[in-house]
């Protein structure tokens, strides 16, 4: 009782905080941003701390195969074969010592032994301090062997699985290969998109500046505003009053290409969480009507509350298989349709560093497999004239332009339209067929794929 007491008075460090959510999405395979919002919930850690173990979590995740590469040198049997709490605070610990210059490498290793001698015996700490303190000897041998071909370099030095750097050499080049690593362990930027049935940009922008957050239009979409060091967005009054909504550079994009004007009758997929079907309903004005599906019950009620929230009564949620759409409307019955398919979600590495480290080659087959599908049975629902917009947060030509040509080729009434200006309009120049790919680097926003595709007959 008396230890429990004891136990329950220990406040939680950002150290032990980080190895607790690290240990928990190494064995459970679950995902790291619900971990570590959990985890801070649980806690009552300063800000700064708080700042700290979210650096320590994602930053070692980003990092994982580098440091693991690392580690194998200076652990006698091998990284391998440690626990995988123990594993996973030399990890961070070697992550401090790597990456982050603000932090003193002794208080790193102090910070990691005395962590070691709370869970561990004796053993496991007199292990964990030989081993980081030779690698403080040893600095010169974190550096990896000259003449590594390329995907093995880059896939070390920016810490991606090699598969997944051949593929990119294959399809882009090495430059832009090593490129878009590079990006993905880049912090993301917090981009805002204004609800313009509500403000327009600029009154937005002059509120913020009024409220001393510094601010900028973005340059890639006409709704978006770059936010720098305002703190969390979604805690602000303006977030909860409707007026803006918390949306990447990249995403904003697509309900643009959709082109959706006031009256119009609109599909939208794949709708959850609801971020680009109610950006649809804003430039409409709300004004007409948005069929928003999505599989998942709770998922359509994030919808709902994203409309409700927005102040928008254009949208209508729905609950069902995509692949089954078709027969529940009439042939024809939709002046736009959105397919936001599901991918492998590639170009949001950068938010979601786990990703590299579960997907594999095959899943992106299976699911190319799956976007044909949803392409072809939803097409039908679009009337002639009508647009339909097919976009993804992934980079793999498998998943974007090969899908989209297959369709094309497949479905003779349907083809490229000519650009309709705007910033699509820009972004479509010279791109060779009906889409654009936007890598991690190009805008510092997410890897996003966007093809719109017309019904002609």
């Amino acid at each position: 009782m008396n230890a429990d007491k004891r136990q329950s008075k220990t406040r939680t460090s950002a150290r032990e905080l980080a190895l607790d959510v690290l240990t928990r999405v190494e064995e459970n395979k679950a995902y790291s941003n619900l971990q570590l919002n959990s985890a801070l919930q649980r806690a009552s850690l300063s800000r700064e701390d708080a700042g700290l173990a979210t650096e320590l979590v994602y930053g070692t995740i980003s990092r994982l195969n580098t440091l693991d590469y690392f580690l194998d040198r200076f652990v006698s049997k091998g990284i391998r074969k440690l626990q995988p709490w123990v594993r996973n605070l030399l990890r961070l610990s070697l992550y401090q010592l790597m990456y982050l210059d603000r932090i003193p490498p002794h208080a790193a290793v102090n910070e990691a032994v005395n962590l070691a001698k709370r869970r561990g015996h004796q053993g496991i700490s007199g292990m964990v301090n030989g081993v980081l303190r030779n690698v403080l000897r040893n600095r010169e041998e974190l550096a990896l062997p000259d003449g590594l071909p390329a995907a093995e370099r880059i896939a070390l030095e920016h810490s991606h699985p090699q598969w997944m750097v051949e593929r990119w050499i294959r399809a882009y080049g090495e430059s832009a290969a090593e490129a878009i690593c590079r990006a993905n362990n880049e912090p993301p930027a917090v981009s805002v998109r204004v609800n313009t049935t509500m403000i327009s940009r600029e009154g937005m922008l002059a509120e913020m500046e009024k409220a001393g957050v510094q601010a900028a239009p973005s340059p890639l979409s006409p709704e978006g505003i770059l936010v720098y060091g305002g703190g969390n967005m979604a805690l602000s009054d303006w977030y909860r009053d409707g007026q803006i909504s918390i949306q990447d550079e990249s995403s904003m994009l697509v309900a643009g290409a959709v082109g959706p004007a006031p009256g119009m009758r609109v599909l939208d997929c794949c709708a959850a969480p609801g971020g680009k079907t109610a950006h649809m309903a804003e430039l409409m004005k709300d004004q007409g009507e948005i069929v928003a599906n999505d599989l998942h019950e709770h998922k359509r009620k994030l919808i709902e509350g994203q409309a409700e929230r927005l102040g928008l009564g254009s949208i209508h949620t729905v609950t069902g298989d995509a692949l089954k759409l078709a027969d529940r409307y009439p042939a024809g019955s939709f002046d736009r349709i959105l397919l936001d398919a599901p991918c492998s979600g590639l170009g949001v590495i950068r938010r979601k560093p786990d990703l590299k480290w579960t997907k594999t080659p095959e899943d992106i087959g299976e699911i190319a497999g799956l976007q044909r599908k949803l392409l072809d049975s939803v097409s039908s629902l679009l009337r002639v004239g009508g647009m339909m917009v097919y976009s993804t947060c992934t980079i793999d030509p498998e998943e974007n332009e090969r899908t989209v040509q297959h369709f094309l080729k497949t479905h003779p009434g349907f083809g490229v339209p000519e650009d309709s200006g705007g910033t699509w309009g820009r972004l479509h120049a010279g791109a060779d067929g009906a889409g654009v790919q936007i890598l991690p680097q190009d805008y510092h926003s997410d890897g996003f794929y966007i093809a719109r595709i017309q019904r002609f007959f």
